[in-house]
């Protein structure tokens, strides 16, 4: 296994605002299971990410890989509940605990930053949080103690969509909201846990792709995620995209601010990012 982690500087000028992040949410809930040297450095990764911010966020809106809907929808409950959306692990990973409260008054700044925009929009006041949630940020957020609004990706699968509308919650950024898209940069399920050359030699063109992607000038760098089903090994890595499009999410809430790969791993064979704008 291969890891890398690199820290951005940040800059005195946006040291109030908020960067982007898209996180990698690992699989199931790889961190709390007896899964030695396989997950650790992500692990390691998570929980140092709440040091590098310029502060402590007010509030937090997450994007996840695990919930589609037709249009765009917040959380809008005060407590919302766990979702465990994982299948065939212990019994004791459907009893870990995020307590984390609810913003119902972040869940109606996002509606109005989307309606500003032209993009149709719902809320749910009873979802809860999956595990695309719930499982990064027991590390990376241990206390559970910020307020948390759950975001959905549109279920049409659209990039330039989901760009739009990164993009149209950018301000939430200068009013100390972080935005954390989590998914995953390899998300074949066929091929994760079993060796295969080609998927792995996919998976480290696809890696190297994104990274040269988010690393490159933002209107270059949008365009390119527009067409992320033309990079290298991008269809045998995302039959389909739910999990790479977080990333979309992020990149259009970055802006004209620059990315990074802030996290780089090989883990069963594939190649695994992070990454952070601003």
């Amino acid at each position: 296994m291969e890891s890398q982690t690199t820290a951005a500087p940040q800059s005195s000028a946006a040291s109030a605002r908020q960067p982007v992040l898209f996180m990698p949410h690992g699989g199931g809930p790889c961190f709390f299971m007896d899964w030695p040297d396989t997950w650790d450095h992500m692990a390691a990764y998570l929980r140092g990410i709440a040091a590098t911010l310029p502060q402590r966020p007010d509030a937090i809106l997450a994007v996840s890989g695990h919930w589609e809907t037709a249009v765009p929808t917040v959380t809008s409950a005060t407590h919302p509940p766990l979702i465990y959306d994982y299948y065939g692990f212990p019994a004791h990973t459907y009893r870990l605990r995020y307590p984390a409260p609810g913003s119902p008054e972040l869940a109606a700044r996002v509606r109005t930053l989307l309606g500003i925009a032209g993009i149709e929009n719902e809320e749910d006041p009873t979802r809860g949080f999956d595990h695309g949630v719930f499982v990064p940020f027991m590390l990376a957020f241990e206390h559970a103690d910020i307020p948390i609004v759950e975001l959905s990706l549109r279920r049409d699968m659209n990039a330039e969509a989901e760009l739009q509308t990164g993009a149209a919650l950018r301000p939430l950024r200068d009013q100390n909201v972080l935005i954390v898209a989590t998914g995953m940069t390899y998300h074949n399920l066929a091929h994760f846990m079993q060796p295969d050359p080609r998927s792995d030699t996919a998976s480290k063109a696809f890696d190297d792709w994104l990274a040269q992607t988010v690393e490159a000038p933002p209107a270059q760098r949008d365009e390119a995620l527009r067409h992320w089903d033309q990079a290298p090994g991008a269809l045998l890595c995302h039959p389909r995209p739910e999990h790479l499009l977080p990333l979309m999410v992020a990149a259009g809430a970055a802006g004209p601010d620059t990315g990074h790969r802030d996290y780089t791993d090989t883990i069963m064979g594939k190649a695994l990012s992070g990454f952070r704008f601003g």
